[in-house]
């Protein structure tokens, strides 16, 4: 069995995939294979990964018939994956030379089912590191412990797929594999499912990956409708965190986290083109009212002023067209019979 896979989706990427590609280059190891997924490409992204194959060591080009999003990317990387551990990487971000071999190390002397590592978050020239929300680092912890609590950012906060390495056992327990076509948030389910289900995981540091912002290209910077897919990603990590053996200890974080991510969409509206932004108020004011409402105040009157007030707006549109819902029923002819 290879020692490490790492899947790495690509998706009209062809003037950022160079840095990419040589970055695995600067990492690549006899017992190392390198998934590089295209979904469907419509620039000069194939070409290049068409050479990525031929030229780096342990690459494999992958096509994906359709385009499906990064989640499905994802999953078409895990179901070819071979070695004992696996990474990810995006097709717009790189690795510093020799990253994934700190991490397997690091990973192999915890002996633990996956680890989580810090990255450096690059804007332009800009470079910040960004750490892992979890306090001890290289101590192995159940990942429950990495969930709350609710009222500060904690692991689950911190949903990168690509910030750490995931043993194999995890790959057949059916943990870690996206929820297929989800455009946006894939990581949030994912994350949650990982630190309720898996038996042990570790902060470990290792700020060697370089994640790229504010590029057009990307979908966190395009307001249209696959922006609203988050609703549909927490929708599920809600329902799955209400049929824990700890939902009443474990719901009111997954509510407040909801509720600050609706907060922020609702906050920068101006983003997104009409249609989606009208949809963003309708879809936003239903998932307010799936939540349990006693959470739900719980979490909203934990909030500042700013996010607060927007949430309780919500809430009153919802309150609003139920009332007009039920008046049309009352006096619909034949109601009171």
């Amino acid at each position: 069995m290879l020692k490490l896979s790492v899947v790495v989706p690509f998706y009209n990427v062809q003037t950022y995939a160079p840095d990419a590609l040589k970055s695995l280059e600067l990492n690549a190891r006899d017992d190392f294979e390198f998934l590089l997924v295209d979904d469907c490409s419509t620039d000069g992204t194939p070409e290049l990964l068409e050479r990525a194959a031929r030229d780096l060591p342990g690459a494999v080009h992958l096509r994906r018939d359709r385009n499906g999003g990064l989640a499905s990317a994802r999953n078409t990387g895990l179901d070819a994956a071979r070695g004992e551990y696996v990474a990810f990487l995006d097709g717009d971000d790189w690795l510093a030379p020799g990253h994934l071999a700190r991490t397997l190390a690091a990973i192999e002397a915890l002996s633990c089912d996956f680890v989580r590592t810090d990255h450096v978050q690059c804007t332009g020239r800009t470079r910040q590191v960004q750490r892992v929300p979890y306090g001890p680092e290289s101590v192995v912890a159940a990942p429950r412990r990495g969930i709350l609590p609710a009222s500060r950012p904690t692991s689950v906060d911190y949903p990168y797929a690509w910030a750490g390495m995931y043993h194999r056992r995890l790959l057949d327990r059916g943990l870690l594999h996206f929820t297929d076509g989800l455009r946006t948030a894939e990581d949030r389910p994912w994350i949650w499912r990982l630190h309720r289900e898996a038996e042990s995981f570790a902060a470990v540091g290792l700020p060697g990956i370089f994640y790229r912002r504010g590029i057009s290209t990307s979908l966190t910077q395009i307001g249209d409708e696959r922006q609203l897919d988050f609703i549909r990603a927490f929708d599920q990590v809600l329902s799955e965190t209400a049929a824990d053996r700890e939902a009443d200890l474990l719901l009111p974080k997954a509510v407040r986290t909801y509720c600050a991510i609706i907060a922020h969409h609702i906050g920068s509206i101006e983003r997104f083109e009409p249609a989606v932004a009208k949809n963003l108020r309708s879809m936003s004011t239903a998932a307010l009212g799936r939540m349990p409402q006693d959470v739900l105040d719980h979490a909203v009157n934990s909030m500042d002023l700013e996010r607060a007030d927007r949430l309780r707006r919500l809430r009153r549109r919802s309150s609003q067209a139920t009332a007009a819902v039920e008046a049309t029923a009352a006096a619909a002819p034949g109601a009171a019979a």
